[in-house]
């Protein structure tokens, strides 16, 4: 018994686990009280229990959604990578600004489209749009990552560029929303 028990927390605390979203931070991609699987080794492999890698693949995407430890402390966080290392990045009343250009948005009857890429996903623009961010250049080992509801996400616009280590894994899919199991890919 206490073999199992701690090979799945090894598993959980390195490959893969899920997580509950908290916050419309992330609508219109997922909403509150869905579940998410996350990848945790779709970066690299991390010593059980701890922030180190053990051994490191490529780092994250842009239009990657990522769990992330916070720095400021608190509940871990569901966000969208926007920008890597290398980016000149800028947000301004919402609108993200990528290597001296705005990253293209697309209106639709099912709203907005944001273009990271060859990815596309849903943002909201609605309410106040948040703080204005840059520009800077985002330095080696560090991310830029944003709520998809831009002016009800608390994210790097507040709390600044985030190191690789703090990005816990990838999530993956939903798995469940409003009391149904489903499969939706993120």
């Amino acid at each position: 018994m206490g073999v199992f028990a701690a090979v799945m927390l090894t598993g959980r605390a390195s490959v893969a686990d899920h997580y509950r979203v908290p916050t419309g931070s992330m609508r219109p991609t997922v909403k509150v009280g869905d579940r998410v699987v996350v990848d945790k080794s779709a970066y690299g492999l991390r010593l059980p229990l701890t922030n180190h890698y053990l051994r490191e693949w490529a780092g994250p995407r842009r239009g990657d959604v990522v769990v992330l430890d916070p720095p400021d402390g608190g509940t871990v966080l569901l966000k969208r990578v926007v920008a890597v290392p290398g980016d000149h990045v800028m947000v301004r009343a919402g609108l993200l600004w990528l290597n001296g250009a705005p990253v293209k948005i697309t209106h639709s009857a099912n709203g907005l489209t944001e273009r990271l890429g060859s990815r596309s996903h849903r943002i909201r623009l609605t309410g106040p749009p948040g703080p204005d961010f840059g520009p800077t250049l985002v330095p080696a080992r560090r991310y830029l990552l944003l709520g998809d509801n831009r002016g009800d996400s608390h994210d790097g616009r507040y709390f600044g560029l985030i190191p690789r280590e703090k990005i816990l894994g990838k999530a993956t899919r939903v798995y469940y929303r409003g009391g149904r199991l489903i499969w939706k890919k993120l």
